[in-house]
């Protein structure tokens, strides 16, 4: 079959060379080109467009490609699952477009090798997937709690083993677990938890979206040993982090 399948494609390719001769293709709207970009898959064609938008890192890259998106979408969804823009999840909230996911997790590990992260907003789990496959060890706090259940039901569906949950106000962080080299939320505050800054470890990263709607920023903040510098990574637009459990 793999045979029959490759000789099917020598001989599209060579019908496509000689109506490339005629001068006949664009008339047809056929290509080389297009020809091996619809035979790709969803996963690798979203890469391509994350490296057009910037993305380097080869590690986030390929966790990326390899990670079924689909798993983390209703159903109803899941010819969108790898196109390159938010989905809704319920109760307001999203799976976050993959630029941004890829965007953050770059930024996130762009100050090296982090044994232990935290994550505000576990939501599906897409976020948690990614980066349990790149860090040591993750932490992740989540106010709905049947998005953390769905979310582990998921997680472990994969393998993923380096993931602790628990259903809590992410204005609050995980003291219990803290300090940590990393800390993503993944939605937008109003202004910078203070409980978050507390719990990041001298050296550590926090990536976090703040803000009002419309007129929210992508912030990359580092703990040094005498105040916390920050750094403005572009506008965004995240659901707001409200308080309270559900």
């Amino acid at each position: 079959m793999i045979g029959l399948l490759t000789l099917n494609h020598y001989i599209i390719m060579a019908i496509l060379d000689l109506f490339n001769e005629k001068g006949e293709l664009g008339e047809f709207g056929f290509s080389r080109q297009n020809l091996r970009h619809s035979s790709k898959s969803p996963s690798e064609r979203l890469i391509e467009q994350l490296r057009t938008q910037g993305i380097i890192n080869a590690n986030v890259l390929e966790v990326m490609r390899t990670t079924p998106r689909h798993l983390f979408i209703d159903e109803a969804l899941s010819s969108h699952a790898y196109a390159n823009h938010p989905l809704p999840i319920g109760y307001g909230q999203t799976i976050s477009q993959p630029y941004i996911v890829a965007r953050m997790t770059e930024a996130l590990l762009s100050q090296g090798k982090l044994d232990n992260v935290l994550e505000v907003g576990t939501g599906c789990g897409y976020q948690t997937a990614i980066l349990a496959q790149l860090v040591g060890k993750v932490y992740s706090v989540e106010r709905i709690k049947i998005f953390s259940d769905k979310a582990r039901e998921r997680l472990n569906f994969l393998g993923l083993n380096n993931v602790q949950l628990q259903h809590s106000d992410g204005h609050w962080g995980w003291a219990e677990q803290a300090p940590y080299q990393g800390i993503i939320v993944t939605a937008a505050p109003l202004n910078v938890p203070e409980a978050l800054l507390e719990q990041l470890a001298l050296g550590g990263c926090l990536i976090i979206p703040v803000g009002q709607k419309d007129k929210q920023i992508l912030l990359q903040i580092i703990r040094t040993r005498t105040h916390y510098e920050q750094y403005l990574l572009g506008p965004v637009n995240f659901v707001p982090l409200h308080k309270g459990l559900k």
